[in-house]
């Protein structure tokens, strides 16, 4: 029988002693290490490689989040079960952007838990109901675009960029300080993801951000 190894990562002593516990006692699960906080998790994931790792998000330190990130990037074949009591939009999208595998409920019973083991171990993604959902209206929602971030100052901006406005012309133009026209341009940039002028102008004409 192919034992399954599993790292379980916790800051609640009690939490992780009950899910050892129960692991423990499955016939083809191998409790291999523990952890109580992310930093730790990090270290015992690239050391020991377990088969899977049973994560909690709201760690002291380094959060389940940023442990996903790092153990990923580290090896991008681990198999992550995010467990924890959180289904806020911004803890479960980012884990699951992060590389997590699956991602359970702490209210889940034991019996869930183990199955979520064996089935991500599989290669399958196991999700609770509630994330699934929020994951499918998501995907059907319209996709924000970069430009959609942008403030109708940064817009206006953008317009005189698209004249081949320097940013002292931009400051005159618009009445504001040379610190806060580049403060301005500079924002543009980082939110419609180009590297300089040209091509956030070439980007404003080829969304029709600007008038020609």
């Amino acid at each position: 029988m192919q034992m399954i190894e599993v790292l379980i990562v916790d800051d609640h002593e009690m939490v992780r002693i009950g899910v050892s516990a129960y692991l423990s006692a499955q016939k083809d699960i191998h409790v291999i290490g523990e952890a109580a906080d992310g930093q730790t998790a990090v270290k015992l994931a690239m050391d020991l490689r377990p088969d899977i790792i049973l994560l909690d998000l709201v760690m002291p330190g380094m959060d389940g989040i940023e442990a996903t990130r790092q153990i990923i990037r580290g090896w991008p074949e681990a198999k992550i079960i995010i467990v924890t009591s959180f289904l806020d939009d911004e803890k479960v999208y980012p884990a699951l952007e992060a590389g997590a595998t699956s991602y359970m409920l702490k209210t889940s019973k034991a019996g869930e838990i183990a199955k979520a083991v064996r089935s991500t171990y599989a290669g399958k993604s196991i999700l609770e109901p509630e994330v699934a959902g929020k994951l499918m209206n998501r995907m059907r929602a319209p996709q924000e675009q970069a430009h959609d971030l942008l403030t109708e100052r940064e817009h206006e901006v953008l317009q005189l960029m698209s004249q081949g406005r320097t940013n002292q012309e931009i400051a005159d133009e618009l009445f504001i300080a040379l610190k806060t026209a580049k403060v301005h341009v500079s924002n543009i940039l980082g939110k419609l993801g180009v590297q300089d002028r040209t091509q956030a102008v070439i980007y404003a004409f080829k969304h029709d951000l600007v008038e020609n």
